[in-house]
């Protein structure tokens, strides 16, 4: 597996490609960071999707009965191997980190497609 941090310039066409092949996938969303320390936001919820609106510099992680805002993401990165991406993590501007881990790694569609 490896990680690899997105270039700001990539999330919203990153997030966009990958909404094809999310819709239903579980996930698990789990926050860490000095003053909130560890905390499992949900566990093994089916995704709606994952947005990022540059103008308002927003990411919304959409689940069943859940929606994860993300004001103002410092940075993200992907965890991909050779199945395909199996989680992001998403810095804020307070330097919590988001950390989203499929339950099966997610085949994600060629640029192009």
């Amino acid at each position: 597996m490896t990680s690899r941090v997105l270039v700001r310039s990539e999330w919203q066409f990153f997030f966009d490609r990958m909404a094809k092949a999310l819709r239903g996938k579980r996930a698990h969303v789990e926050i860490t960071g000095a003053r909130l320390g560890d905390q499992i936001q949900a566990k093994s919820v089916p995704l709606v999707g994952i947005t990022y609106d540059p103008k308002g510099d927003l990411l919304e992680i959409a689940m069943e009965g859940l929606d994860h805002l993300i004001h103002k993401p410092a940075s993200i990165a992907v965890l991909e191997g050779v199945d395909g991406l199996s989680g992001v993590e998403i810095v804020d501007s307070d330097q919590h980190r988001q950390i989203i881990t499929l339950t099966s790694p997610l085949r994600l569609s060629a640029p192009n497609d």
